[in-house]
């Protein structure tokens, strides 16, 4: 069959074989060396001609399914669809500041969309100015906006967007603009949208939590005041009103300052990396046991907080990325709230 010309394995590359073939496939699609109603091989014939498992090439198969790029038709096989996303498609990625976590969105995303499209990331690092000057600049350039809205006001505080800016997303045609992270921007019309929702998320993930946090005396919150990439303040009502619902007492402190005064029986939870790294620090100098007289629990998820044990509440920043991709790629509309977790290890 003429497909295994352009279907390519790389042996030695670190990607991983079924997201080979997905990129094999789109690319090929994009380039119309595979037409639509193209039948491809089966599962089983995939795998043993190109010495894969069955289990490789299923997962790419889903994919590719869940993409809308084949589709498997009853008695007959696999099929390359009348998927709508043929050509390159261009996309300014506006993201408010450079952090593990909004490039694990960004290239989960990537991952997702494979090379059906030229991506173009700009970092804003959370400036009116900047913003909009990126805007003006690529202006009617891209046939999508995906803007994630996070700008601080002169007093270094949060907000999800000015007047200046609501009036310039507003003039982007909503069938190409998605808002990513933040839904606290007013659309005059149905665009896409993929959001946490700050308040709820913290309140909702820390009930799931509440056996154990409830063996500490006091709970601190430590939310940076000033912060060059200032954080929403629905985190700090979320915070406050799981505590005073559960009559916890509880602290709001602006950072972890040096030589803290801990308490056996103090519970933080740290937004801000560089409080983190100090008050471990702090614990490990004071010969507390992190988890029984002291305990952490921090804001999103890294691989590196998986690996030291840390309790976190996070979002599926992978989730975010892959869906607001496959929504592009079907052509949908409308909003999703990425799934917030609380996930227990040792610190808590």
């Amino acid at each position: 069959m003429e497909i295994y010309k352009y279907i390519k394995i790389d042996d030695h590359t670190r990607i991983p074989k079924y997201q080979q073939i997905v990129n094999s496939i789109i690319h090929n699609i994009s380039i119309e060396n595979f037409k639509i109603d193209l039948k491809i091989p089966s599962i089983n014939t995939l795998s043993e001609d190109l010495y894969l498992s069955r289990d490789t090439v299923e997962k790419a198969y889903n994919i590719l399914k869940d993409l809308n790029i084949i589709i498997a038709v009853s008695g007959e096989g696999y099929y390359i669809a009348k998927n709508k996303l043929r050509n390159k498609i261009n996309i300014l990625f506006l993201v408010n500041k450079l952090s593990w976590y909004k490039m694990e969105v960004y290239q989960s995303f990537r991952d997702t969309l494979g090379t059906n499209a030229f991506v173009d990331l700009k970092i804003y690092h959370c400036e009116e100015s900047l913003f909009l000057n990126l805007l003006n600049k690529h202006n009617e350039a891209y046939n999508y906006y995906i803007i994630m809205p996070h700008f601080k006001t002169k007093a270094l505080k949060h907000t999800s967007t000015t007047d200046a800016i609501s009036k310039a997303i507003n003039k982007i045609p909503k069938e190409k603009l998605v808002i990513l992270d933040n839904k606290e921007v007013s659309i005059e019309g149905n665009a896409i949208t993929v959001y946490e929702d700050y308040e709820k998320d913290i309140y909702n993930a820390l009930k799931k939590g509440l056996k154990k946090i409830s063996k500490y005396k006091k709970i601190i919150l430590i939310y940076p005041n000033k912060s060059p990439y200032p954080y929403p303040k629905r985190i700090k009502k979320g915070f406050t009103k799981f505590c005073s619902e559960n009559n916890l007492d509880f602290e709001i402190l602006g950072e972890i300052y040096n030589d803290m005064v801990l308490l056996k029986g103090d519970l933080f939870i740290t937004i801000d990396e560089d409080d983190l790294i100090n008050l471990m620090n702090q614990v490990n100098e004071k010969e507390f046991i992190l988890g029984e007289n002291i305990g952490i629990i921090s804001y999103n998820d890294t691989p590196l907080k998986a690996l030291l044990g840390i309790t976190v509440i996070s979002t599926d920043f992978r989730k975010m990325g892959e869906v607001t991709s496959r929504m592009i790629i079907n052509e949908e509309k409308g909003m999703y709230k990425v799934p917030f977790s609380f996930i227990d290890r040792e610190s808590l």
